[in-house]
C-alpha cells in the first residue's frame, strides 16, 4: 500500500474519531487546548492500536470479529450517546462554568475511541493478507486520529456555547448516529454480500 491510499485510509478511519471529538467538545465548558489534545491522543492511541489487534488476529479470528464489531460499536456508542441525551435533559440551574464540566474523564473518552475504532480492527484483520508494514500504517491511523480529533475538540469549544446545554443531547444524538452508520454500513455490505 502506498502513502496516499495510507493517507486516504487513515482520513476515512479517522471520521468517527472527528465526528464524536466535536460532540464531545460540544458539551464542555469552552475546553482548553490541553484538553483537546488530551482527547486527540486518547483518540490516536486506541486507533493505532486496534489495526495491530486485528492484524495479530489475522486469519483465525477474522470471521468472528467482522462478524460481531460492529454490534459492539453500535451498542458502545448507543449507550455513551443514550448517557449524554439523559444527562441533557436533567434539570440544573442555569449553565455557568460551575455546572458545565470542563473536560470528560478518561474512562468515557477511551470507551468512545474503542467504539469508534473497531472497524480499523476489523481493517487490521484485512491488512494482515496484504504485503502491508502494519506498523507505519498504524502509526499513520493512529497520527491522523489524534488531529482530527483535536480539531474536533477544538470546533466543539466554539459549537458548544452557541448550544448551551442543547450540546450534549447534539453530542449524543451525533454517537448514537454514527453507531447506527457503522451498524448500517456494515448491515448493508452482509445484504449485497447474499
Amino acid at each position: 500500500m502506498n502513502l496516499y491510499a495510507t493517507l486516504i485510509l487513515a482520513l476515512a478511519l479517522s471520521m468517527d474519531a472527528f465526528a464524536a471529538a466535536v460532540g464531545k467538545g460540544a458539551a464542555l465548558h469552552r475546553p482548553h487546548f490541553r484538553e483537546a489534545i488530551r482527547t486527540g491522543i486518547i483518540f490516536g492511541l486506541v486507533e493505532a492500536c486496534t489495526p495491530l489487534i486485528g492484524w495479530s488476529l489475522g486469519l483465525y479470528a477474522s470471521q468472528y470479529i467482522m462478524e460481531w464489531d460492529h454490534w459492539i460499536a453500535f451498542f458502545l456508542l448507543l449507550i455513551l450517546g443514550c448517557r449524554m441525551i439523559v444527562d441533557s435533559f436533567k434539570h440544573e440551574p442555569e449553565i455557568s462554568c460551575q455546572t458545565t464540566p470542563k473536560r470528560h474523564s478518561s474512562a468515557a473518552l477511551v470507551l468512545t475511541a474503542i467504539a469508534t475504532s473497531l472497524d480499523a480492527m476489523a481493517i487490521g484483520v484485512g491488512l494482515a493478507f496484504l504485503q502491508v508494514d502494519i506498523f507505519h500504517t498504524a502509526m499513520t491511523i493512529g497520527l491522523m486520529t489524534m488531529i482530527m480529533a483535536t480539531l474536533g475538540m477544538l470546533i466543539g469549544r466554539y459549537i458548544g456555547p452557541l448550544l448551551g446545554k442543547r450540546a450534549e443531547l447534539i453530542g449524543g444524538v451525533v454517537l448514537i448516529a454514527i453507531g447506527f452508520n457503522i451498524l448500517f454500513e456494515h448491515l448493508k455490505l452482509f445484504w449485497y454480500a447474499e
